[in-house]
């Protein structure tokens, strides 16, 4: 995998905005050839478009872009190299300034199990970011998607207070008990767009009366979705899960 590509993973799954560099033609004499890629973060960089003057202009560019300084639209700025950089080159170079930005959607799913995984092979297809946690370190997959960051975590609803206002949160754990620690600190947050826990409706039942033993409120109960995932779509396979859940997910989303 190039190197561009593997920052620009890394960057999507730490949650950091970046800009993409692309030489999109160089004309006579120039540092680098067409498809010559950077990807600049805050501080610091990935890869050359040339070096010299021309990538420290590009640096500025991409870094008024990461700063909202200029528009964050796609950006394309020719650079006679001679001329207008005083670089000895004496070509031309023409820059596309890309800003990948952070995904605004962000999913918090505890629980690397069948449904998880398979959950997690189609939320890594879409634009959110995925905080995948679990308490076990070989239950995960050695090669999650590029924006799908994994959390081994030995109490895992201690997570929940972490997350940004607006995830959506899904708990299916490989423990009841665990599901309903988690559930517990997400309903004692009012900022949280989704609140899903896995199961049938008699779980629901039973979670719901604990709950209301240990002192939460109606409007409380009524932020609990359970079960999870659009009504009459999918089975009782974990890939039919996940496609119900993801649904769900995609329909809030609008």
């Amino acid at each position: 995998m190039s190197g561009w590509v593997e920052a620009l993973a890394r960057h999507a799954a730490a949650g950091t905005p970046a800009v993409l560099v692309t030489v999109l033609r160089a004309e006579g004499s120039s540092p680098r050839e067409a498809g010559a890629k950077m990807v600049v973060v805050a501080e610091g960089q990935h890869g050359s478009v040339g070096g010299g003057h021309l990538e420290l202009t590009a640096l500025e560019i991409a870094r008024d872009l990461l700063s909202g300084a200029s528009p964050a639209a796609p950006l394309v700025r020719e650079f006679p190299l001679g001329p207008s950089l005083g670089q000895c080159c004496g070509g031309a170079v023409t820059l596309l300034f890309e800003l990948v930005a952070a995904p605004a959607w962000r999913v918090a799913l505890f629980g690397a199990g069948h449904v998880g995984t398979a959950l997690v092979r189609l939320l890594g297809e879409l634009a959110c970011r995925v905080d995948w946690i679990d308490e076990r370190a070989e239950a995960f997959p050695a090669a999650p998607p590029g924006q799908v960051r994994c959390r081994v975590s030995e109490a895992p609803e201690a997570e929940v207070a972490g997350l940004p206002a607006g995830a959506d949160v899904l708990v299916m754990t490989h423990s009841h008990a665990l599901d309903q620690r988690i559930v517990e600190a997400a309903l004692r947050r009012t900022d949280l767009r989704l609140v899903g826990l896995i199961g049938s409706r008699t779980k629901r039942a039973r979670f719901l009366a604990r709950l209301e033993h240990r002192g939460f409120p109606p409007d409380a109960l009524a932020r609990l979705t359970c079960p999870i995932g659009l009504p009459g779509v999918g089975g009782k396979a974990p890939a039919e899960i996940a496609i119900a859940v993801a649904a769900q997910l995609l329909l809030l989303q609008g």
